[in-house]
């Protein structure tokens, strides 16, 4: 398998500059805010976009160098990319649109994402999920050494979008070549990537397993942008084996990291509980509140109690009759959280 390497690629850019390594050898997701520069790498890896600096390579091949003047023109490399919107050629037949490339006959790209019997059709008939296997079909025509996906699930709607995950999920990992894609979506993310890097600015401020993202954030940002809920306080330090954290209302949680100061602290709403009682486990962190948000989807729903929203399935919020206005308590354990910032303060801070 290819392995595409980045190698310091500077790309100035309207309110930062762009500047990122990267390694890719499987399926590699580049997650963040829009306007991060996204896009932007996925165009430089392409040759749509010339970098200030840096190299880029696939294998022994230098596509880009700008220290030796190297340059390859975008029908020179190898790389099949799908645009976020698809870029299907209206007036031409999906076959046509498969075989727009002229490296492979579009038999079997119709057989392997099971649109032959959409041959004749153009893409303006097609649903979502159809322009997007017609999509990899004409990028992987093209025999490339490296995939680029850009944005590859956002033109869909929610309910389409699911299915489409999963078959997409699939069809990568039937892939033979690594595919880097990018998407504002951590979700997406972990579900078609093997790693992701999480892309703010320009920089990547962190990479690893999605698994690693939610188990270890490395700031604020990566937490949140991976789902926690964010809770700011006030700690003196630990003591023992747990840290007791004071929140801006006065509700004191704990939590099994160390840190000193002004805390922030992560906990994901799959390891919050909600009940209409106090809990008498003394072991629990417990913050009472009103329920300000219910947003059901599918069997799962998001209840939001004070700072907290917790996810829990659409059985428990009718049995327990939750809904806005109500009184709720939202609890989770000490090993549920981790403290994702930690800074002293001068003044003490309020205790």
């Amino acid at each position: 398998m290819a392995t595409l390497t980045l190698e310091q690629v500077t790309v100035p850019l309207r309110a930062f500059e762009l500047r990122l390594s990267l390694a890719v050898d499987s399926t590699f997701a580049l997650v963040g805010p829009s306007g991060a520069g996204k896009s932007t790498v996925l165009n430089a890896i392409a040759g749509l976009v010339k970098p200030a600096g840096g190299a880029i390579r696939c294998n022994d091949e230098t596509w880009f160098d700008a220290e030796s003047g190297i340059s390859m023109r975008p029908e020179e490399r190898r790389v099949g990319l799908v645009f976020q919107d698809y870029a299907l050629f209206p007036h031409l037949t999906v076959r046509q649109n498969v075989e727009y490339a002229r490296r492979h006959e579009a038999d079997e790209y119709l057989d392997r994402f099971r649109i032959r019997h959409l041959e004749h059709a153009r893409p303006g008939s097609l649903s979502g999920g159809e322009r997007q296997r017609v999509a990899l079909a004409r990028a992987l025509a093209r025999d490339p050494e490296i995939l680029l996906l850009d944005e590859p699930l956002a033109a869909l709607d929610a309910h389409t979008k699911a299915d489409v995950r999963s078959e997409l999920q699939q069809l990568l990992g039937g892939l033979e070549i690594p595919t880097l894609l990018v998407t504002h979506d951590f979700e997406d993310a972990a579900a078609l990537a093997d790693r992701v890097g999480v892309l703010v600015e320009g920089r990547i401020r962190q990479e690893g397993t999605p698994a690693e993202l939610v188990a270890q954030p490395a700031d604020p940002f990566v937490a949140s942008f991976t789902g926690a809920n964010l809770l700011q306080g006030w700690t003196d330090g630990p003591e023992g084996t747990t840290t007791a954290v004071r929140l801006e209302d006065g509700t004191v949680v704990t939590t099994t990291d160390g840190g000193y100061g002004a805390i922030t602290l992560a906990v994901y709403p799959w390891d919050v509980t909600v009940s209409t009682h106090r809990p008498d486990d003394s072991a629990m962190n417990v913050i009472a509140g009103t329920i300000t948000a219910v947003t059901e989807l599918g069997n799962r729903a998001r209840v939001t109690i004070g700072p907290v929203s917790a996810e829990i399935t659409v059985e428990s919020l009718h049995r327990l009759g939750l809904e806005p206005g109500r009184q709720a308590y939202a609890s989770f354990k000490a090993t549920g959280t981790r403290i994702v910032a930690s800074r002293p303060s001068a003044t003490g801070g309020e205790k």
